[in-house]
């Protein structure tokens, strides 16, 4: 007998058949470890990332980078023992990284992780010879003119026939001369990031400056400045005074770090949508007082939608009250939090509408209208705007939620399936791009 394959196989997703009462353990921040493992790379010094996330994208940002020469060592500890000692204090993983002269030629699989298809073409100029990026089918259309038109102007020799997509090949020439540079990063936040992230290494660092229009995902952004920040780079935005729309970062040397990553806070998102849709409670440990991960904003679109929540040493305690209300809210600046309100939004006493999110018709897959398709299968009304979504609430009934491939709507699914039994879910093995282990994590939290 030949076994299912694990992209058609389905998944019946969970019903709930009370109220949740639970701890989720949410594993690290996939755009917090990728972005360590990118400047731990060019540091002048070995550091330390703990607890990182080992999904997909992270194990192929690590994988890009060892393949450019750089040294990450995986270690489990299970003790304690004194800083500088040379292991890392406490339990639990840990990688050191230890920077190297980087050099080519080497070959890069990108999956479909827009942090690595993004972020390493610029550390590859600072590499000794050609690195050539390829991925997955659907990263072929994802857009990644921002990053290559704005390395051709900083004197980088990119072969990409012309495409502005994968497959390329950069000729790393050991260094870049960097300097000002001009583009449009309205389709991805992404473009500006890469180009901050390797810009102290650039023998004149960069000046980006975005000339197209709104900008979202501006926290990934305040990510990476606040992340290079951290490891001793001089970073000039336009929230410390600088000018609208332009980032500035100086030459200069990187610190090696010893860095905890904080708990992935988007990914939580299912799991406290699980309370509100139960009227139950997940408590979510570690959650940070300070952040600039965009999933901190559900504490209070979810709170509106019929939640509370309130942070104490146990971590984000997050409670349903047993409704949930329809929302019109700009989710611009956090787009990848739209499968999952969109899911609690289909199961709601009123109306919704999401907006600012155009730009997630270019995401993983087309996630507008992947929702709108799916969701409306179930028996749902969702239309598509040019900027986001309507949602009307209806009797949804169970039926066969497809995913594209994409971690966001595998979750969407699950959390819809919570309150409509019979939903069965295509390839929930996707979460693992970001999630690993998440049908064990859902069956734990439900007590399964």
């Amino acid at each position: 007998m030949t076994a299912t394959p694990a992209h058609t196989a389905l998944w019946p997703a969970p019903h709930a058949r009370g109220a949740v009462d639970a701890t989720v353990h949410v594993p690290g921040s996939k755009s917090v470890t990728n972005r360590a493992l990118v400047l731990a790379s060019l540091a002048s010094e070995p550091g330390w990332l703990r607890r990182p996330l080992r999904s997909r994208d992270t194990l192929l940002m690590a994988g890009a980078l060892r393949a450019l020469g750089v040294g990450i060592e995986e270690t489990v500890s299970s003790n304690s023992s004194p800083a500088g000692a040379g292991t890392p204090t406490g339990p639990g993983e840990a990688w050191r990284v230890i920077p190297s002269t980087l050099h080519g030629p080497a070959t890069v699989d990108v999956g479909n992780a827009g942090t690595v298809m993004r972020f390493l073409p610029p550390v590859a100029t600072l590499a000794d010879g050609p690195v050539r990026f390829d991925g997955d089918p659907r990263a072929y259309e994802r857009p990644l003119h921002g990053v290559i038109d704005a390395l051709r102007a900083l004197g980088a020799r990119i072969d990409d026939e012309g495409r502005g997509a994968l497959p390329l090949t950069v000729h790393g020439g050991g260094g870049l001369d960097g300097g000002p540079v001009e583009i449009d990063a309205s389709s991805s936040s992404q473009f500006v990031s890469a180009l901050l992230l390797s810009a102290p290494r650039f023998n004149q660092g960069v000046e980006v400056r975005h000339t197209g229009s709104s900008l979202p995902s501006m926290p990934h952004i305040r990510m990476t400045v606040d992340m290079l920040r951290a490891v001793g780079a001089q970073v000039d935005t336009p929230e410390s005074g600088g000018e609208p729309n332009v980032w500035r970062v100086t030459p200069g040397a990187l610190l090696g770090r010893d860095l905890t990553i904080e708990p992935d806070l988007s990914n939580a998102q299912p799991f406290l949508a699980a309370a509100l849709v139960t009227a139950g409670t997940v408590v979510i440990p570690d959650w940070p007082e300070r952040t600039t991960q965009p999933g901190d904003r559900l504490r209070e679109i979810f709170t509106e939608m019929g939640g509370s929540c309130e942070l104490t040493e146990r971590g984000l305690e997050f409670t349903g009250s047993g409704a949930v209300h329809g929302i019109d809210v700009d989710l611009g600046e956090v787009g990848e939090l739209t499968p999952g309100i969109a899911a609690v939004a289909a199961l709601a006493d009123s109306p919704s509408t999401l907006r600012g999110v155009a730009h997630l018709r270019l995401h993983e897959t087309d996630r507008l209208a992947a929702l709108t398709k799916e969701i409306n299968e179930l028996g749902g009304d969702v239309t598509e705007t040019a900027d986001g979504l309507h949602i009307r609430p209806r009797r949804l009934h169970g039926g066969i939620f497809h995913t594209y491939d994409d971690h966001r709507m595998a979750t969407a699914g699950a959390i819809l399936g919570l309150a409509v039994d019979g939903v069965q879910i295509e390839n929930v093995a996707t979460t693992a791009k970001t999630l690993p282990d998440f049908p064990q994590l859902w069956a734990g939290m439900l007590g399964n």
